[in-house]
């Protein structure tokens, strides 16, 4: 894929890895597009990078999405890469937690079924360009879950299955499909969690090099290793992760 002269739409854009990928993708001539709740954060976002744009949306809300893709159509049809970025994490335990049913669907819809619905409804949009692209983020926690995020990790080994299908189906078009697959990283979602985490530019670096290759699955940092050692030894690798 060409990594200049796109118009980019990035869920969940304006912090995090969704930032990086937009400030990078603007350094290098590109056109990005914010999707977010906080109205706040999404000008701030838009305000340090050139040619920034933003669209109010909450993917968990179906209006919300019908609404991003009449917005999109109308102010910016020629968007032709799609980052399903915006994602969600509760940790606790469902021993302990007394039907926590508002968070779980929470993470469901944002992670999961909006990833969907999006790739989904964008198909037609992405369609009619010369080159077109569909970026997911899933994690390495959908191949080795963590016991805390029993929701979350679901969500992630959802988007992954989800992914690979999406390019069956896509393989006789013009959209080409990728997967982001991070360790864990430096952002204000993991703040307080874990150590060893990788920095938002080193992950922004490594799927550069990875989405110019056409590298379909981009595994970043250490989940190159981590894959191969699940392969040979998963109970050794899910005791290491479990905890994390």
């Amino acid at each position: 894929m060409k990594t200049t002269g796109n118009t980019i739409l990035i869920t969940g854009g304006s912090a995090g890895i969704g930032f990086g990928l937009a400030k990078k993708f603007s350094e290098l001539g590109n056109k990005v597009i914010f999707t977010g709740r906080d109205e706040e954060k999404l000008r701030n976002a838009v305000s340090q990078l050139n040619n920034a744009s933003y669209i109010m949306c909450d993917q968990s809300k179906q209006n919300d999405l019908e609404d991003l893709l009449l917005k999109v159509q109308n102010k910016f049809p020629e968007v032709n890469i799609l980052i399903n970025n915006a994602g969600i994490q509760y940790n606790y335990s469902l021993l302990e937690e007394s039907q926590p049913f508002d968070r779980i669907e929470n993470e469901i819809n944002t992670n999961l079924l909006s990833v969907i619905k999006i790739s989904t409804m964008f198909i037609p949009v992405l369609g009619d360009k010369k080159e077109a692209a569909i970026i997911n983020v899933s994690s390495a926690l959908a191949f080795v879950p963590k016991q805390s995020g029993p929701v979350y990790c679901a969500t992630k080994a959802g988007v992954h299955s989800f992914t690979q299908v999406l390019r069956y189906q896509l393989e006789e078009t013009n959209i080409k499909v990728f997967e982001l697959i991070p360790a864990l990283v430096e952002t204000e979602m993991t703040k307080g969690r874990g150590k060893d985490k990788i920095s938002v530019d080193d992950l922004v670096k490594e799927f550069i090099a990875g989405f110019e290759k056409d590298v379909e699955e981009i595994n970043i940092g250490k989940v190159k290793l981590l894959r191969k050692l699940n392969r040979f030894m998963p109970n050794l690798i899910s005791k290491k992760m479990r905890m994390s």
